[in-house]
């Protein structure tokens, strides 16, 4: 489980997956190279702690993640909470909270919390990341129309006036650059998918430019070159001000990091064949995002389309991998003066792209057809990331998920009473103990019947449905058996349904009851309360303990069975 898949993979390396290996990752560097500066100028630090970042993320992800062909680095999805980070507690808090956030993902991966990311529901998901698409295409239409604006405002809706107010500063030599870099990533794939387009449109746009004397900003003009050498290591002034300050937003770094790593690792598996090791891809997340802001970087994760270039290009091990960000490294070293001549449009487009693939409006669309409350979820976090932040949008989303979850099981759980005769519409085990045939309710006896997990939602039902035991009830039959798992309200309730029993003189007899709620009910002193006796396992023997209590001859059971109790013991 916390086996890097490197060390697994190394076992049987030979020399033709080595070549496949550095094929793929050659070409995933060249991919990353334009996204890796483009989503730190976007984040709104300089574009080598982009690059620094794609480096050293990229070769920690793939030496000690849990997948073969994971390609790590920053993603998209930062951009929106790092550049919050940032304008509100600056460099030095953006370092303390990566920080922390690759700490509390160590601990999550340590703790074996891979599988429940899995659990985070796709709704939310989904309003994220289309809201997070949103606000990367707005961000961009500053690079992308050349407008004159000194400062934009950080709140979206405070961007659109600011836009609209300056339209007349549109540069027009910036919007001709722009189009044709887009032309070439969404045209080019049509002529050859061998190298990438936004690549090819990078050296297109970087060349027209140049060539022709377009008056277009560049990185250099905006950021000056972008160095040839590591900064070197700087730990960040740590202070519990600053701890406090950062914690929800580094809690919002881990949760992100997890979803789009362990995202990209199911979509490498189901495009592999293989089975990533989920605990291992976060305990490596969390290490690299732990090295990366010593560095100056900004947080990493795994990267859902230059994992699947990767792939489509022949990676087979992560090797490919360290490759990528060794290529990176050797273009930051020998090439990193000839980067600042990237205009800055040319990185608007590619940036503009990037978010309409992560808008997912087609699944967007679709989920607009699911049940309300999966909608509500859906458009509350999608309208939450956009006008107000990432981290309220996750945190709501996640309460909001859960109340209607929990309602949803409520609504589920049924309690029915039967009296005198069997309701055969209520009955479903029509064979051996539990056939329905010739059973008749004695007088006296009472039988509530609950259907489905009996928890904190469910109580306030099952008290409606009971109210008042009648005094006339002698026997009180609970059937459990289509209960799956009971919680502490649930035993809570239970209980004080058998004292409003004892206080009626009526003997309460539990039917059917499965593992998970009578060992819960035995460790809380439930069943010891009710005694033994009173315990059974199928209805047949619940009737006869109700005969024996009224004084009156015990039925033969048909077919004998072993009672659920007994196989539970």
């Amino acid at each position: 489980m916390f086996v890097p898949k490197l060390v697994t993979t190394l076992k049987t390396y030979n020399r033709k997956t080595f070549f496949s290996d550095l094929s793929a990752g050659v070409i995933v560097g060249i991919v990353a190279l334009p996204l890796a500066i483009a989503f730190g100028i976007a984040s709104g630090v300089a574009p080598q702690q982009g690059l620094i970042t794609a480096i050293i993320a990229g070769f920690l992800i793939s030496a000690l993640g849990g997948s073969r062909v994971q390609i790590g680095g920053p993603t998209g999805a930062y951009i929106v909470i790092v550049y919050n980070i940032i304008q509100n507690y600056g460099m030095g808090g953006l370092a303390i909270a990566a920080f922390i956030a690759g700490l509390i993902l160590i601990v999550m991966g340590l703790m074996k919390f891979g599988t429940l990311i899995k659990f985070i529901p796709l709704p939310i998901i989904t309003g994220f990341t289309s809201g997070i698409a949103i606000i990367i295409f707005i961000t961009q239409l500053k690079d992308l129309l050349g407008l004159k604006i000194d400062s934009l405002p950080s709140d979206f809706l405070e961007k659109l006036p600011v836009y609209f107010a300056n339209l007349s500063t549109l540069n027009s030599d910036v919007v001709l650059i722009s189009v044709i870099t887009l032309v070439i990533i969404i045209f080019f794939p049509k002529v050859t998918k061998k190298i990438p387009s936004p690549f090819i449109a990078l050296i297109a746009g970087t060349a027209i430019v140049h060539l022709f004397g377009f008056n277009v900003d560049t990185i250099s003009s905006r950021f000056s070159d972008i160095p040839s050498t590591f900064p070197a290591p700087r730990l960040p002034e740590i202070t519990y001000a600053k701890v406090y300050g950062v914690i929800g937003p580094a809690f919002t770094i881990a949760i992100l990091s997890a979803i789009e790593s362990l995202l990209s690792a199911t979509v490498a598996d189901g495009m592999t064949g293989g089975r990533h090791r989920s605990n291992m891809e976060l305990v490596a997340n969390g290490v690299a995002n732990t090295i990366v802001p010593i560095f100056g970087g900004i947080p990493a994760t795994g990267a859902i389309a230059r994992t699947v270039t990767n792939i489509k290009n022949g990676g087979k091990t992560p090797v490919a991998g360290i490759v990528h960000s060794i290529v990176l490294l050797l273009i930051m070293i020998f090439f990193g003066k000839y980067a600042g001549m990237i205009p800055m449009c040319v990185l608007a487009a590619i940036l503009v792209v990037v978010a309409y693939n992560m808008s997912e409006w087609r699944e967007f669309i679709a989920q607009l057809k699911m049940p309300y409350s999966d909608v509500i979820v859906l458009l509350t976090t999608f309208f939450l990331t956009v006008v107000f932040d990432l981290t309220i949008a996750i945190e709501v989303g996640m309460v909001l998920s859960a109340l209607l979850f929990m309602k949803r099981m409520a609504d589920v759980t049924n309690v029915g009473v039967i009296s005198k005769e069997f309701d055969e519409k209520l009955e479903t085990d029509d064979s051996g103990v539990n056939s329905i045939s010739n059973k008749k309710i004695p007088d006296g006896v009472v039988i509530y019947e609950i259907n489905g997990p009996f928890f904190f939602g469910a109580a306030s039902k099952f008290k409606e449905a009971i109210r008042v035991v009648n005094k006339k009830t002698k026997v009180m039959i609970l059937r459990l058996r289509n209960v799956p798992a009971i919680d502490s309200t649930g035993i809570a309730t239970l209980e004080d349904f058998y004292y409003d029993c004892m206080k009626h003189s009526t003997v309460l007899v539990l039917s059917g009851i499965h593992a998970q709620p009578m060992f819960a009910s035995e460790r809380a002193g439930l069943l010891d309360k009710i005694g033994e006796d009173n315990i059974r396992g199928n209805i047949d023997d619940a009737l006869n303990r109700a005969r024996v209590i009224l004084g009156l001859p015990v039925e033969e059971v048909v077919a004998e069975k072993e009672s659920s109790v007994e196989k539970n013991k």
